[in-house]
């Protein structure tokens, strides 16, 4: 959690980066006219690979904080789940004594959602960090700590726990700010990272190390990274950052700057891994219609510019512990991490204080069921709305198809003529909206369906309206002779 998330000079990127997606747009056309866009049913364009588009959770207590809602979770289908290994788990509490229990608990919860923990290390124990300040940043004993790096890796490791990803430190362009105690520059942060990956890939040769996790992609220690794995061949499997933005352009321009940047070091493979990312928490949007349909074009933006894997932070709010974070951060900022959480108002959950559901959940329910291979659509991607993501699934007696009406600021009603190319047979379509306002969380009144209505060969054409920030996910479905 940053200081970028209230403060909105953070708030201007460019644009990069790997995963895999299609966002499929029209032209505009005049004022009244449906927009037409056709999916080829029998043109498959590769996996859509939907669970690339991930969930986290912040750094906030040692509990387990969501294990009440692993159904839900798991029903998300995520592949990745970040956890922040804080110094709140206490996992150094004596030299030569390690306390795993802790941690082990919200790692499971993980695990018990069908996720992969993607763990990200921000500790500093006291016997290392004896004195709190967030610019102290490298330990009394790099031998011990890469110890305790080491066993760590290896008792998840030996525990079978499936964890791959390990990220080196949380947003450490800004120390406190971001919740993480401590704050690097150019010069240490290389260093640190080199005796951590080390120590990391010793205990477990196949696992993938990376950061900075960085708060503002622009910070001098990506750049210092890059050079020195590349110049001294240190293992650096992925790059990571953040952004808190109302405007999903932005978010996409992050990704193709710092891809951008990955291509002058051509000696790195790296995978990109945007794992906080939300509207600005700072000023944000309050129509709750919003935030669902953002979260859609957000997922469009990030696979059109191929990102590897992004955490939507987060999964659900939680009192911080002014006690706890008093132990390893200075008093400004602990005082800044309690105001933060526990006095402002929370846009960022998939659940709130009070552990309910929000909007933002049911758009993750609906991207969900994007799976199998994704289709292709006309026109090709482009600027206009409306945008939507399509896919047959493995049965290839579905196809999916969520389409979404979206702008920073509201947009106007969108009518679309969608026409299905390829139809064999007799199918049933039926279509999905999301009610982001209703005041029920039941999920039938969320998700209200539609009426069925046929479509084959003959009659492959579709033509439906759709309201400022309508989420709709239309299923077709063969039918059985």
């Amino acid at each position: 959690m940053s200081s970028h998330k209230r403060n909105p000079q953070w708030y201007s990127f460019s644009w990069l980066s790997p995963l895999v997606f299609l966002v499929f747009v029209a032209p505009a056309l005049a004022q009244g006219a449906s927009v037409p866009i056709t999916i080829d049913a029998h043109k498959g364009l590769g996996p859509m690979e939907i669970d690339r588009f991930a969930l986290g959770q912040g750094g906030l207590s040692e509990d387990p904080i969501w294990n009440d809602r692993i159904p839900e979770i798991r029903s998300l289908n995520p592949r990745l789940i970040r956890l922040f290994v804080q110094e709140y788990f206490d996992v150094y509490p004596k030299k030569g004594v390690y306390h795993w229990n802790t941690l082990d608990q919200s790692v499971d919860t993980i695990l018990a959602a069908g996720a992969h923990p993607l763990m990200c290390i921000a500790i500093k124990p006291k016997l290392l960090f004896p004195t709190i300040n967030q610019d102290m940043v490298e330990p009394s004993s790099y031998a011990e700590w890469e110890e305790l790096i080491y066993q760590m890796a290896k008792h998840y490791k030996e525990r079978g726990s499936n964890i791959e990803y390990w990220e080196i430190a949380n947003e450490p362009d800004i120390g406190e700010d971001g919740g993480c105690p401590s704050r690097f520059t150019a010069g240490n942060y290389p260093r640190f990272y080199e005796h951590t990956a080390k120590a990391i890939l010793r205990a477990n040769p196949t696992a993938k190390v990376g950061g900075p996790a960085l708060a503002h992609w622009r910070s001098p220690l990506l750049p210092a990274l890059l050079k020195h794995c590349s110049s001294n061949k240190i293992p650096l499997h992925f790059v990571s950052w953040h952004i808190y933005n109302s405007d999903p352009s932005e978010i996409r321009d992050t990704i193709l700057s710092v891809r951008k940047m990955l291509g002058e070091f051509p000696n790195l493979h790296c995978a990109t891994i945007l794992d906080e990312w939300n509207m600005s928490l700072s000023n944000p949007v309050q129509d709750p219609r919003f935030q669902p349909c953002f979260i859609a074009e957000v997922a469009c933006q990030m696979f059109t510019a191929k990102l590897d894997y992004s955490c939507y932070y987060h999964i659900r709010d939680y009192h911080v512990s002014q006690e706890h974070f008093g132990r390893f951060m200075s008093p400004h900022g602990t005082l800044f991490m309690a105001r933060w959480w526990n006095d402002m108002p929370q846009f960022d959950g998939l659940f709130d204080f009070q552990n309910v559901l929000r909007p933002a959940f049911f758009t993750f329910r609906l991207l969900s069921r994007l799976i199998g291979e994704k289709l292709a659509v006309e026109p090709e991607p482009g600027e206009a709305q409306p945008h939507l993501l399509a896919t047959l699934e493995p049965s290839r007696d579905r196809i999916n198809v969520l389409i979404w009406n979206f702008a920073v600021n509201a947009p106007p009603e969108a009518g679309v003529a969608i026409q299905f190319n390829g139809l064999e047979g007799q199918w049933r379509l039926w279509r999905i909206v999301l009610d982001a306002s209703t005041s029920s969380n039941d999920e039938n009144h969320r998700l209200r369906r539609g009426p069925n209505q046929d479509l084959s060969m003959e009659t492959p054409r579709l033509e439906i309206k759709l309201a400022p920030y309508e989420i709709s996910l239309i299923t077709l479905e063969k039918k059985n002779h």
